[in-house]
């Protein structure tokens, strides 16, 4: 069955994970990506370790349902294929810093002169406009700038960023959703436009309910650990071999968690009769439900709490949520043939479509996997294609990770 996106091709020159992941979307999703890479080295992913049979595990990861081909942009005639493919394409994506694209020739005014219906997007790390634009940035330089780094963790621990590339995936799904909003506009007017979107302002958006605190209260956040600034009991709690995630956000939630906890006395007790007196006093609570936990272990107690209703989970490992039966039973794992791999699985989109489903059709393409193919289909016969590939204007080939 075809996705949402079937007969859109997007030409892709991004690198990294935020623009990759992007398309990625895109591509689950039904479209045609033509990812276009750099000779020998590829997107940068491909030399992320750890490898698995030689790749990359942050390119498997984002890199499926795309073809590749290798073309020098340094050349003339290899952004003389950019725009042949522009000609064709209904989205273009680019996640270079400020202007390079333009400096190039493949910036959106360029780009909309070949093709005015043609829906750009341009994913950087600071937006198009301020003091910082020009500055490259990372996942986790953004996370500092946004206010993230600052507040992560528990008072008291060290400096840590977000363990997952969390504004880099997250900048990915608002361009994603730009460029369909776009695609949508496009329907219906046949006008084209730019998307843009930055890791910058997924982060600033991400610490809204943070800035609105400070604007109301004049206090700077806390750093609340696995705990919650405005809720108590929040956060995690040892038991007695692992630690227990416990939610708390109202009086009846607590009442709950009593019953189970075996202390009722603690619903008339002065401290934690109401919500921001249990926050006043989380420290006592948060020692008090501890003592109790260590008589048992985690999943005795997310049991026990899961019965009565009370939001509850055991603090997992990365190994234990991959062997996990909810993400089997919610079928969160697509089984992928793999040229090299064996029992290749990837995690699908996180939403489903009833009628016109997200699929995950195949493996990330190896480097330059279906160069010959891309160029032949735009028109380009044999003897041009292999003279392209003798000038380096192209290549049609895989570096392995000891060469790169």
């Amino acid at each position: 069955m075809a996705g949402p996106l079937s007969g859109i091709t997007v030409v892709d020159i991004t690198t990294n994970i935020s623009g990759p992941s992007l398309t990625m979307i895109l591509a689950d999703l039904g479209a045609n990506i033509i990812k276009v890479e750099r000779p020998d080295i590829g997107d940068d992913s491909r030399g992320m370790g750890p490898f698995w049979k030689g790749e990359g595990v942050y390119f498997l990861h984002i890199n499926r349902n795309k073809n590749s081909i290798v073309i020098d942009l340094k050349q003339e005639e290899g952004r003389k294929i950019i725009y042949d493919l522009v000609k064709q394409a209904d989205v273009f994506v680019e996640n270079f810093r400020y202007k390079k694209a333009e400096k190039m020739g493949l910036g959106y005014e360029k780009l909309k002169q070949i093709n005015p219906a043609i829906v750009y997007c341009s994913l950087s790390a600071y937006g198009q406009e301020g003091p910082l634009r020009e500055r490259s940035g990372y996942d986790a330089i953004a996370q500092a700038d946004a206010g993230i780094i600052g507040i992560n963790g528990a008072e008291g621990s060290e400096i840590a960023r977000v363990p997952i590339s969390v504004l880099d995936q997250g900048s990915a799904m608002w361009g994603a959703i730009g460029i369909i909003s776009a695609l949508y506009h496009k329907e219906k007017t046949g006008e084209g436009q730019l998307v843009t979107t930055s890791l910058y302002e997924t982060g600033v958006f991400w610490v809204g309910y943070h800035m609105l605190s400070w604007l109301a209260t004049g206090q700077e956040p806390k750093k609340n650990g696995a705990g919650h600034t405005a809720f108590a009991p929040y956060g995690a709690f040892f038991a007695s071999d692992a630690p227990v995630m416990i939610g708390i956000s109202n009086n009846s939630l607590f009442k709950r968690l009593c019953q189970v906890l075996g202390k009722e006395e603690w619903l008339t007790d002065v401290r934690f009769e109401t919500n921001p007196k249990r926050v006043e006093h989380r420290e006592n609570l948060r020692v008090a439900i501890e003592n109790i936990l260590q008589a048992k272990t985690a999943d005795e107690w997310v049991s026990l709490l899961a019965e009565a209703g009370v939001p509850s989970s055991k603090v997992k490992k990365i190994s234990e949520v991959v062997q996990d039966e909810q993400a089997e039973a919610i079928n969160m794992w697509k089984s992928v043939s793999h040229s090299e791999i064996e029992n290749f699985k990837l995690p699908r989109l996180p939403f489903e479509l009833s009628v016109s489903p997200a699929e995950i059709k195949q493996a990330p393409p190896k480097l330059g996997e279906n160069t010959k193919n891309i160029l032949s289909k735009l028109g380009y016969d044999n003897s041009k294609i292999e003279e392209l590939l003798a000038k380096g204007t192209v290549q049609n080939g895989w570096q392995k990770a000891e060469n790169r």
